[in-house]
């Protein structure tokens, strides 16, 4: 079969296809990213692309706009090469400098805090010392055999002693060579003790772990000294594999419908290397020295980074082929650090109820508190956790990466040329707008639209439906090629000549989306005969959390009519608990009798859900009564007939 190729820019980067594969595979191939929230199904309409050189074949689907057809555009998932081709990724269509990813707290907050829990650094892995007795002809005893003696003359339990082939390579010339005098690394787990490596003496002080979280938006890593836990550094990336789609269930029919599984575990596990080896090249640490990895994400996100087939999550049980997952060698997954780091991953739940939220459970303390606490990480998803000491229950809401900005027509992560701010003129209804690195807009984020909403509601642009009010003295509400929209931003203003706005349609995905997370919190109370009186705190977690106006998500009803000091915002909890858990073996148990502890709520057959999320598909709600601090606003602007 011929080959072509393809070039990309502005990226300057080029590949080798055949004919049967899309321009959107090859920018995946090609390490270029362009926007595919659909996972390349064609149904987003967001993989623009624009051919500079080269015969093609292409299809136009409802999705490419007219607009975007005037502009020369074709979808990257619809076009195919039919010999050598230029392509150009449109602005809108490529992933921005400055995102906003939540790295967590600050490091000597998170240090004390885990000095609060734990106490001391006691992970199952260690170092030790050893100054061993030489063999000779009174004592005849090999070098394994004698390496034990003195283990268990230091009080470890040696009978259920192991060791790898490796370990075995090394031992005799190391014990040599450094006369006798050396550090091991030994794993210990229960009564079982496992020797990783051995080394020259002089390394006895000096190892180091990384956390890892990760998300469906974004990877986080922490690069750990297991010594005296203090954070060497962070570091923070996109996840590559949103180039094969915005959410778990894109990603999960990239995997099995498209055979992308590989593709998916290499795209995250070269992401991991790659931040890891910024860390440890900037701070002159070899990755040797990195001995132990602890990993959190959702359920999906750790079968992908295993490389096991994820089809189970998404189908009726929704049962995944793993909870608890065996500590396996951070090599057998490819990770780059020492061959025999131990590698470990937080319990999942449930098919959707991950260990990233075991993590932040753990995180919270809320299975230690007296009073009841509510716990949602808001990303891609939500996940709500209810309960205290004696109990936990828990669900995923189905609300989709709305707020991410997969179903809204400008929608776009938190980075540069994102409006992650508005406000409306009640009198000229007149839009302005605060936007991420002080660029021309390109599109609007999660914390803009809620911003958006409220503000259009609270003024009477938009009625509780979400519809567009007639009659409005204001160019900018107008009909447009999906039908009524508000013009954010005029196409004088924007950064990719085109006005920016929000439709009807848009409009809607955002309220079933806040919908579906404000009926999680009510049905999950209603199970246990609780209403959000009952509730003494609100923990949010999570990548988009951090930039939720508490009050805005209140108007628009995806948070509860709480006061606002019951409202405590948490960061990235995700890898904050893999940094406990990977200093402390207690934190570890702790964390597993977390997730054995929370009952898992099934969203998707439970009645009541859907009768919440009916009610909630209005601003803020159907009943107004359960929003009294926005029906109070409401009355005093004026602008809202209740």
């Amino acid at each position: 079969m011929s080959k072509f190729n393809i070039r990309f820019l502005p990226y300057d980067k080029s590949i080798e296809i055949d004919a049967e594969t899309t321009i959107l595979k090859a920018s995946i191939m090609a390490g270029v990213h362009i926007n595919a929230p659909c996972g390349g199904k064609g149904t987003c309409g967001k993989c623009l692309i624009k051919v500079k050189e080269g015969e093609h074949d292409t299809k136009f689907t409802p999705q490419l706009t007219e607009e975007n057809k005037g502009k020369g555009y074709l979808l990257g998932c619809q076009t195919r090469p039919k010999g050598d081709m230029v392509i150009e990724v449109p602005i809108e269509s490529q992933i921005r400098p400055g995102e906003k990813i939540a790295t967590g707290a600050k490091k000597e907050e998170l240090h004390r805090l885990f000095m609060e829990l734990a106490g001391e650094v006691q992970p199952r892995t260690k170092k030790i010392c050893l100054k061993l007795t030489p063999p000779s002809i009174d004592d005849p005893v090999a070098d394994l055999e004698r390496l034990k003696r003195e283990l268990s003359n230091l009080g470890f339990h040696t009978d259920h002693f192991h060791c790898g082939l490796p370990f075995l390579r090394k031992l005799g010339k190391t014990l040599r060579d450094e006369n006798w005098d050396v550090t091991v690394t030994l794993y210990q787990s229960g009564t079982a003790l496992e020797a990783l490596d051995i080394q020259p003496k002089n390394l006895c002080g000096i190892r180091y772990g990384a956390a890892v979280d990760i998300g469906t938006t974004s990877v986080v890593v922490y690069l750990v000294n297991l010594i005296n836990g203090d954070i060497v550094d962070v570091a923070s990336s996109y996840n590559a594999q949103a180039r094969c789609g915005d959410d778990v269930i894109s990603r999960i029919v990239y995997a099995t419908e498209m055979n992308g599984l590989d593709e998916l575990q290499r795209l995250v596990v070269d992401n991991i290397n790659h931040l890891l080896s910024g860390i440890a090249k900037k701070h002159g640490i070899d990755l040797g020295l990195i001995d132990k990895i602890v990993v959190t994400g959702n359920t999906t996100m750790t079968h992908l980074f295993y490389g096991i087939d994820p089809e189970s999550i998404r189908l009726e049980p929704y049962v995944p082929a793993v909870f608890l997952f065996p500590v396996i060698r951070a090599k057998a997954v490819g990770i780059s650090i020492h061959e025999q780091a131990p590698l470990y991953s937080f319990p999942n739940v449930a098919s959707y109820v991950g260990g990233d939220i075991v993590a932040g459970v753990l995180t919270s303390r809320i299975h230690t508190k007296e009073g009841t606490s509510l716990f949602i990480d808001v990303g891609t998803n939500g996940e709500i956790v209810l309960g205290n000491k004696e109990w936990m229950m828990t669900c995923a809401c189905s609300a989709g990466p709305c707020f991410e900005g997969s179903g809204v027509k400008f929608g776009m992560r938190a980075m540069e040329g994102a409006i992650e701010k508005v406000d409306i003129d009640p009198v000229t209804l007149d839009a302005t707008y605060n936007v991420i690195g002080n660029v021309k807009p390109i599109g609007i984020c999660g914390s803009g639209m809620i911003d958006a909403l409220a503000e259009m509601y609270l003024t009477g642009v938009i009625d509780q439906k979400g519809r567009f009010r007639e009659g409005l003295d204001t160019p900018r509400i107008r009909h447009g090629e999906s039908g009524m929209e508000y013009v954010l931003v005029w196409r004088v203003e924007s950064g990719i000549d085109k006005e920016i706005t929000l439709t009807e349609v848009d409009i809607d995905n955002l309220i079933r989306a806040k919908g579906a997370i404000y009926a999680g919190f009510t049905t999950l109370l209603g199970e246990v005969g609780m209403t959000f009186n009952d509730i003494d705190k609100l923990y949010i977690a999570g990548g988009f959390g951090r930039f939720i106006d508490i009050e805005r998500a209140i108007t628009i009803g995806m948070l509860p009519d709480m006061p606002v000091e019951k409202f405590e915002y948490l960061g990235n909890t995700s890898v904050t608990g893999a940094y406990l858990v990977l200093l402390s073996d207690k934190l570890r148990e702790e964390a597993e009798e977390i997730a054995k502890k929370m009952t898992y709520l099934e969203l998707s057959v439970c009645r009541p859900f859907m009768d919440e999320y009916m009610s909630a598909l209005f601003l803020p709600h159907t009943n107004i009564d359960s929003f009294p601090t926005v029906k109070r606003l409401l009355n005093e602007v004026g602008n809202v007939k209740l």
